[in-house]
């Protein structure tokens, strides 16, 4: 069972996350959500580890329970303006400030972040995996940005949207070789062992 809670009095605590940072295609999305005091849910974990039948069961119940919840992106022509790390922190950023009830901590996975104006954060590394709020952004973030990468394939159907996420597989790097980018690609992205992505 992950933790519920960071501070040991009761704030109110965000978790946030993101998904998408190493796609070669497709926004960056990130999630906020604020959890109730007391909160157990004993399938919330790192959406990686958890199939995606479990994701989608999980997303409907945070949806549900969550006091609040914001999902935001960023697109990837900003992506290729400022960067990457920077688009995750904004993306973050546009999640929280969505957010319906304004939190008193931000609980962040990872090891990095730009702060939040006036709300103190911890970085947590592998922090979905530890805390309910993070697991629960991290499930937000991922099933948000797989449904708009779903909707993408269906215009883009020679890329395997549908089956990569826009992450860079094989057959993802053949499909550019292949049929060049779209508007959706990150132009400023380099594959491994290869040159800037451009063509």
């Amino acid at each position: 069972m992950l933790k519920s809670r960071f501070s040991e009095t009761y704030i109110v605590e965000a978790g946030c996350d993101e998904a998408g940072r190493g796609c070669l295609a497709g926004p960056v999305f990130a999630a906020a959500v604020i959890l109730p005091e007391n909160y157990r849910n004993r399938g919330l974990n790192d959406s990686k580890k958890l199939s995606a039948g479990q994701r989608e069961t999980l997303r409907k119940q945070i949806e549900t329970d969550a006091l609040a919840w914001h999902v935001a992106s960023v697109s990837p022509g900003e992506i290729d303006k400022i960067n990457i790390l920077r688009a995750s922190f904004l993306a973050m950023h546009k999640a929280i400030k969505g957010l319906l009830i304004a939190p008193s901590l931000l609980l962040i996975d990872g090891n990095r972040f730009v702060p939040y104006p006036e709300i103190p954060h911890h970085c947590i590394i592998k922090g979905d995996g530890i805390y309910m709020s993070i697991a629960a952004a991290s499930i937000l973030a991922k099933t948000h940005r797989d449904d708009f990468m779903l909707e993408l394939h269906k215009a883009y159907p020679e890329y395997g949207w549908n089956r990569n996420k826009g992450y860079p597989t094989e057959a993802h790097r053949k499909a550019i070789a292949a049929s060049g980018l779209t508007p959706w690609h990150r132009v400023s992205f380099r594959m491994k062992g290869q040159l800037k992505l451009a063509f």
